[in-house]
């Protein structure tokens, strides 16, 4: 059984033009923008509301989606969401909350988002936005760029035990510009307008390439991909060229090579122009708060927020490409 919203009341009528109207319209477009009702078919199938007796009613999928992304959007955690929802009439509104309404309280996010997990839907969500997007021209094929970023995690500290340890046993170790870092890594595969098509998540000691081939892989034949120097590999070139799929990434110096020939020095400035754009979805995530540090434990959970933070922005990105 799902819950449902009170009838609107006066004091909702009085309202309803109170708030930010820049926030407002924000919401407003994002609401028109989202295919709540596709995305949330298929987890609505994993509650069984085929009876009103017993058990307290579930809060509305859909509804439930837009607090995710609210989330994301604002870098707000599960008690900062709660607080706001009590707080601002614009985030109300755009979940269809009254005055009147019980407000969504940070349990049933966490509940929320352990059921996308235990369902196996965190790559059916992002597929499912994809296709969306596809469909709405707003994904073109126009070349693949693949990149890889960091995000830590917190390294913890020894319990007053002595023994144990409070840090994320699921992150590891990497070694990047002479710095060590403890985390997960994000691979993305990106479009010529910086929309991400594809993700890996994965721990941070796999090389950024080690996911390089997976994404690289949709792209069809006659088509292109773009990555930095860390991808080039003579045996993954020569599988490009195969299937005559331009090789765009950024070529590098070998054993015994003073310096990088004109003609590479050509490609590689040309390759870098394109290559730019998939660094446009970090940029924001880091940003916005998101990206900088991982928000839970497990390899399982961050992936999920990564996979969220990843719709959000691609419908973010929207806005910009529909102006």
């Amino acid at each position: 059984m799902e819950r449902k919203s009170q009838a609107p009341t006066l004091i909702d009528a009085v309202i309803h033009d109170i708030g930010d109207p820049k926030m407002t319209a924000r919401l407003d477009q994002l609401d028109r923008a989202v295919p709540w009702a596709k995305l949330a078919a298929p987890i609505q199938a994993t509650y069984g509301n085929t009876t009103d007796a017993g058990g307290r009613p579930n809060v509305p999928v859909e509804m439930m989606l837009k607090v995710m992304m609210l989330q994301k959007w604002h870098n707000l955690g599960d008690a900062a969401m709660e607080g706001m929802l009590r707080d601002r009439l614009s985030f109300r509104r755009f979940l269809g909350l009254g005055l009147s309404d019980e407000v969504i309280d940070e349990t049933s996010m966490v509940r929320f988002r352990n059921r996308l997990r235990e369902h196996g839907l965190t790559a059916a969500l992002f597929d499912a936005v994809t296709t969306h997007l596809r469909e709405a021209g707003l994904i073109v094929n126009e070349g693949t760029l693949v990149d890889a970023t960091i995000i830590e995690a917190p390294r913890g500290q020894t319990r007053a035990d002595g023994l144990t340890h409070t840090k994320d046993p699921g992150a590891t170790f990497t070694r990047k510009n002479g710095r060590t870092y403890h985390g997960y890594k994000a691979h993305i595969a990106a479009d010529g307008n910086g929309m991400i098509t594809d993700y890996r998540f994965d721990t941070a000691a796999p090389h950024d390439s080690k996911h390089a081939d997976d994404l690289m892989a949709n792209e069809p034949n006659d088509g292109s991909v773009f990555a930095d120097s860390a991808y080039m590999d003579v045996k993954r070139k020569a599988a490009l060229e195969e299937r005559n799929v331009f090789c765009g990434i950024i070529q590098r110096r070998v054993r015994g090579q003073a310096e990088l020939t004109k003609e590479q020095k050509t490609h590689n400035k040309l390759c870098a122009r394109f290559r730019a754009f998939v660094e446009h979805p970090f940029a924001w995530m880091k940003r916005s708060g998101s990206l900088r540090r991982t928000r839970y434990r497990g390899l399982a959970r961050n992936a999920l927020d990564f996979v969220l933070t990843a719709i959000t922005y691609n419908f973010r990105r929207t806005f910009s490409l529909s102006a």
